[in-house]
């Protein structure tokens, strides 16, 4: 199955006291790379999943590695690890070649805002995650 790679800078912004890219900067990292493979569904209209309304549900990331700023930025590949039909986890590799800095994975749901429930997946979200799906869980 495919998996999406994402080229993510590095701001200053994004370290800490300590020098290093603060714990809260990872998840902003997630969500860009996030974002950039679901805008993919409908690149011309507008994202499906975002515009018809999705939710996190769940953050999971295990920080391997100090990563400090730099002018390179940092990969970031993910693939759909767990698809159902009221779900679906993405996965994710932070890295630079065979260093891995973090592992992690997000929960997202569909919602439909405006009846302020949850919803199900639609065919054209399930055929478009279906594309990424590899049920493997990034390393732990």
């Amino acid at each position: 199955m495919a998996r999406h790679s994402y080229l993510c800078p590095i701001r200053w912004s994004d370290m800490d006291v300590y020098g290093i890219v603060n714990n809260v900067s990872y998840l902003r990292y997630l969500e860009e790379a996030r974002v950039d493979l679901i805008f993919r569904m409908a690149p011309n209209d507008g994202d499906a999943f975002f515009r018809d309304g999705s939710v996190v549900v769940e953050h999971r990331i295990r920080y391997r590695r100090q990563l400090v700023h730099r002018h390179e930025p940092v990969e970031i590949e993910m693939w759909v690890s767990d698809l159902q039909s009221a779900t679906v986890a993405i996965d994710y590799v932070v890295r630079d070649g065979a260093t891995v800095y973090a592992t992690a994975s997000t929960v997202m749901a569909p919602f439909d805002y405006r009846a302020g429930r949850p919803r199900r997946l639609t065919d054209e979200e399930i055929r478009f995650f279906e594309k990424y799906l590899e049920q493997t869980p990034a390393a732990d």
